[in-house]
């Protein structure tokens, strides 16, 4: 087992993709497969189940990316020590985050971040998406966390996950104690959207046409935080990601199928500049951070 055995199945397992993973490593596709199956044939059991185009861990290969992005991190600092001699990195980071991933994912990003480059100085901001696009394009921002652009070609988008989007309604609502709730239910049903300028209610709106489901939007607010307040006061439903919903939270999460809204989250920054080393850094922290949850909620 060699080192780019590692490094090419903790990139699949990261992208569920082998086209995403070999654009990654800087290798073909069938380069790619042919290292995996080694790696499998060397371990003596598979790590990935391929169903048509898509590419799942199996219960091996999630036992085991967790030892082999210790390993990696492992080598990654000591090369990182010799190369980089004693002088610690420096330098000012600038990301931005829409308010979802500011919550609880940035955060745990940042502190694993400064544990290991406590040299660095850290400026985020909290920006709708468009806005992120902007301020990477104007060089005023290094990298983004949000969701995938709908407009710039210039900028490189890399998913991280895909994420469910849930009902949430208040404790005495009637779709409150539900396992799960059909889009079409929500047909006349009142809701709290986020404006049509934003790519997530474009997506929405695609799923309610999708179910025939034509709900009440009695009220459109541009960030998440009000959107749930008005949902504890009142009968009215919003549909957001479970990780805007804040831990701890009285409001009932419902999920939703019939189809299930699905949003993909990902690392922006300018095509064509070279990431310098705090850029490089965080965005792998950000990638096992993201590996992390994506597997604790397979799990969950």
């Amino acid at each position: 087992m060699e080192l780019r055995h590692l490094r090419y199945f903790t990139a699949l397992a990261e992208c569920l993709s082998f086209t995403r993973a070999a654009e990654r490593v800087h290798v073909t596709q069938s380069t790619l497969s042919h290292q995996i199956r080694q790696l499998e044939d060397e371990i003596g059991q598979p790590l990935f189940d391929r169903v048509g185009k898509r590419v799942v861990l199996t219960a091996a290969g999630e036992h085991f990316v967790g030892y082999a992005a210790k390993a990696l991190k492992e080598v990654d600092q000591g090369l990182g020590m010799l190369r980089g001699g004693s002088r610690p990195m420096t330098g000012t980071l600038r990301i931005g985050a829409t308010h979802t991933f500011n919550l609880r994912f940035l955060p745990d990003c940042i502190a694993a971040f400064l544990e290991r480059f406590p040299t660095v100085k850290i400026v985020v901001e909290e920006l709708e998406a468009d806005a992120i696009e902007s301020r990477l394009l104007a060089d005023a921002l290094d990298i983004g966390i949000a969701y995938r652009p709908t407009r710039s070609a210039d900028l490189w988008f890399e998913p991280l996950y895909n994420e469910e989007m849930v009902l949430v309604v208040a404790s005495r609502h009637a779709f409150a104690k539900r396992k799960r709730v059909r889009m079409v239910e929500l047909h006349r049903q009142p809701v709290v959207l986020l404006p049509p300028l934003f790519a997530t209610r474009a997506m929405l709106d695609e799923c309610f046409a999708a179910s025939g489901a034509e709900p009440v939007v009695v009220a459109e607010m541009n960030t998440i935080p009000p959107m749930l307040e008005l949902v504890a006061r009142t009968a009215v439903a919003a549909i957001v990601t479970r990780n805007a919903v804040p831990a701890g939270s009285s409001l009932a999460v419902v999920p939703i199928e019939g189809p299930t809204p699905v949003r993909t989250p990902g690392l922006l920054w300018q095509r064509n500049r070279d990431p310098q080393p705090p850029i490089r850094s965080f965005a792998g922290i950000v990638r096992r951070t993201a590996l992390h949850e994506s597997l604790r909620r397979t799990e969950g």
